[in-house]
């Protein structure tokens, strides 16, 4: 008998333990609960997700996002500060739960990871105020050094471009070069290494606002993209109750604050969108 209670025990406490190693087993199911949501996020991309110089505490739009989220679900928020190209692993390893770091929705991210679009965005050209006299229209990028970060698509998405409206023009093509993400494409146009340069559209008139309008967008946005929260396509009951989260807070009001706040009224979504599908 004494054996038969021990082994019961035992079972009981490997259950416990069990349950204890996985804080966010409740927040897999739709009805939430007391687990713990755990987003990645990389730090360097106002007005999304950066580090407030005076507290050195995250913040921007995607943080205050990420906390109704939370909140709607009734769950933890831990962020797991990393780095852009360590973000989808981490996901589809479920060392995270969800990527909340203004991420875009591209179809070749698709297949392990699934997509809820928030922001309407696109990539934009744009090149320093004092310089905008030399870009009378889009197509005077053509032939010009333009730097953006080369851990998104936008290399692939800025060549694309060129070779249909510069190259098929009979223009040289637009020579792009690959820089350490934004804020070192904004550095190496204000050193005079770059011609022009390309971040989402969405951002430039935040970072506007903190460097005294030192920028000029040329043209229009040349594609349109969502920005969009990552959720692994493993963890379905988990996908569903983020994206109905998010409905709630279209519905209530918050998401239409959080935005407002932000300065991104004008990229709103206005449902529940997943892969670009609406």
């Amino acid at each position: 008998m004494m054996n038969s209670l021990f082994r019961r025990t035992l079972v009981t406490l490997a259950f416990s333990a069990v349950s204890l190693g996985s804080p966010f087993a409740h927040a897999q199911t739709p009805v939430g609960g007391n687990g713990t949501l755990t987003a990645a996020i990389v730090p360097n991309y106002p007005p999304f997700e950066y580090k407030d110089p005076a507290t050195d505490e995250l913040t921007g739009f995607d943080v205050d996002l990420g906390v109704a989220l939370a909140a709607k679900m009734g769950v933890k928020l831990k962020w797991e500060e990393t780095n852009f190209d360590q973000m989808m692993s981490a996901l589809t390893t479920h060392r995270v739960d969800v990527i909340l770091s203004g991420m875009t929705d591209l179809p070749t991210r698709r297949e392990a990871v699934n997509f809820l679009d928030y922001i309407k965005s696109g990539p934009q050209f744009y090149t320093l105020k004092a310089h905008a006299g030399d870009f009378p229209s889009i197509e005077s990028v053509c032939g010009k050094h333009v730097g953006t970060s080369r851990r998104t698509s936008w290399p692939d998405d800025i060549k694309t471009w060129s070779d249909e409206h510069c190259v098929k023009a009979g223009k040289p093509a637009v020579v792009v070069v690959g820089t350490d993400g934004s804020a070192d494409a904004r550095l190496q146009l204000r050193q005079g290494r770059i011609d022009a340069a390309v971040q989402g559209g969405e951002t430039l008139p935040y970072q506007n606002t903190l460097e005294k309008d030192a920028y000029a967008p040329i043209g229009q946005p040349f594609m349109s993209q969502y920005t969009a929260i990552g959720m692994a396509k493993s963890s379905p009951a988990l996908n569903d109750t983020i994206s109905q989260a998010f409905g709630k807070l279209i519905a209530d009001g918050t998401y239409a604050k959080i935005l407002k706040k932000w300065g991104l009224q004008e990229h709103a979504v206005s449902k529940v969108i997943i892969n670009s599908q609406e």
